[in-house]
């Protein structure tokens, strides 16, 4: 069974249909590349999975749990928004890095906001427990508070280590080169532990000697088996890393299957021509 199911993905913008029926799967701890012609869906499809846009048809089911199906409806509030979107760590192709806060603080804002909702829930739990003193009550939050946020600051640190950030701990973005950002986005998106990391073309905004900084710490998270769905240009990483690739060509799968058995035999014109024109380019 897969770990995430998309069906009949549809979405228009006004008369233009971008997306047009898709079906895909990802199965837990493997990697799926999604490539493709600009225009063809490819970070569309992304934002839909991760809730930042809503698709017209189509039902999403993660884990045994349908997120998403556009026949009924459904609460699209806030806090239902968000609740959803934590399933999934979205790292941009721009960074998007809170440029007044330290790497530290970028890394641990999210989580100590989330706590505010635990701490109340932890809260709304004790006192249903009537044996509790307000005093008791009062020493158990502190305790909570305490072990959460020391919890928060444990996993950053940890997450510094494993992007190589450790000597950027206190460093601003504006101080930081392109790469080293990048990581700082990915070790942000890790902090909350999300099912599922998504990448949105995350080595286009870098520099060519930057890539492979990059590409090594998403190489690293596939080797330890997270479940990762990237879109990306980088045919060679898409061949070495992916398990599986999904070709989109004018909004549709037009290819999908097996990394290498994909880029190496393509079956469809359309992704032969799409792959001799990236090795044009490259070359």
């Amino acid at each position: 069974m897969a770990y995430l199911e998309i069906k009949n993905f549809t979405k228009n913008f006004g008369d233009v249909e971008v997306l047009k029926g898709i079906d895909m799967q990802v199965e837990k701890g493997k990697a799926v590349s999604i490539i493709g012609p600009s225009g063809s869906g490819k970070s569309t499809l992304l934002r839909c999975i991760n809730f930042l846009e809503t698709p017209d048809s189509g039902v999403m089911v993660l884990d045994g749990e349908t997120l998403l199906d556009c026949s009924k409806k459904e609460k699209r509030d806030d806090k239902t928004l968000r609740n959803k979107r934590l399933n999934f760590g979205l790292v941009f192709q721009s960074f998007n890095l809170f440029p007044q806060h330290s790497v530290f603080k970028n890394l641990t804002l999210a989580p100590t906001l989330l706590l505010k909702d635990k701490i109340k829930a932890y809260k709304k739990e004790l006192k249903q427990n009537k044996e509790l003193s307000f005093k008791a009550r009062k020493s158990l939050i502190n305790c909570f508070k305490a072990e959460q946020k020391e919890l928060i600051e444990k996993t950053a640190e940890e997450l510094l280590v494993k992007t190589g950030l450790t000597d950027k701990k206190n460093a601003y973005p504006c101080e930081l080169s392109g790469g080293q950002c990048q990581r700082v986005a990915i070790a942000r998106a890790l902090a909350l532990n999300p099912k599922i990391l998504c990448f949105d073309e995350p080595t286009s905004a870098l520099d060519p000697e930057l890539t492979g900084e990059v590409l090594k710490v998403i190489r690293s998270l596939a080797d330890e088996k997270h479940t990762i769905i990237i879109v990306t240009h980088e045919m060679g990483f898409a061949k070495n890393v992916s398990d599986k690739v999904v070709f989109l060509y004018q909004g549709k799968v037009e290819e999908y299957g097996d990394a290498k058995e994909v880029l190496e035999n393509p079956k469809s014109e359309a992704l032969k021509n799409f792959l001799s024109s990236v090795s044009e380019k490259e070359g």
